[in-house]
């Protein structure tokens, strides 16, 4: 779908938000400026966090606490080896209950499980183009959920 401005690239992730469960992971690809931590940033507010929401580059994770739901914001992007996602003890954090959102996953190759759902963001012109790919039953809904609210948009 194309974006042709950051507002597009928000509502993907505030559609994203009702459709969220625990355990999923979401891969978010694309070059520097694509737009990845916008939309992690969207997600994240519509459900309800209301801390600053930055880019983890430096820190590699920030966590954020929503009611039960506990949701890692990883990137990826300073990673040189793909071995550092087990020597900084993040396989982890892929196990269990909590929400992945990783920015730049191809910095740890195969050393990550499969995501739920994954979204590649390229630069198209002034605006940006968004291929999201389910790769689980919960990915599907998430995809579902995003079809639904381009559509409902669409028709308003």
């Amino acid at each position: 779908m194309h974006l042709p401005e950051a507002a597009s690239t928000e509502r993907i992730g505030r559609a994203l938000a009702p459709a969220i469960a625990p355990g999923m992971r979401i891969y978010l690809k694309g070059d520097l400026g694509t737009g990845k931590t916008t939309l992690v940033r969207a997600l994240l507010r519509a459900l309800g966090v209301t801390e600053r929401v930055k880019s983890p580059s430096y820190t590699l994770v920030e966590l954020y606490v929503v009611s039960s739901l506990h949701l890692y914001h990883f990137d990826f992007y300073r990673f040189r080896d793909p071995v550092e996602l087990g020597d900084a003890g993040f396989d982890e954090y892929f196990e269990g209950g909590a929400v992945c959102l990783v920015e730049w996953p191809e910095r740890a190759a195969d050393q990550l499980p499969q995501p739920d759902l994954e979204i590649l963001l390229s630069l198209c012109g002034t605006g940006r183009n968004a291929e999201v790919t389910a790769h689980s039953e919960a990915g599907v809904k998430c995809l579902k959920s995003v079809s639904d609210s381009v559509d409902r948009e669409s028709s308003s």
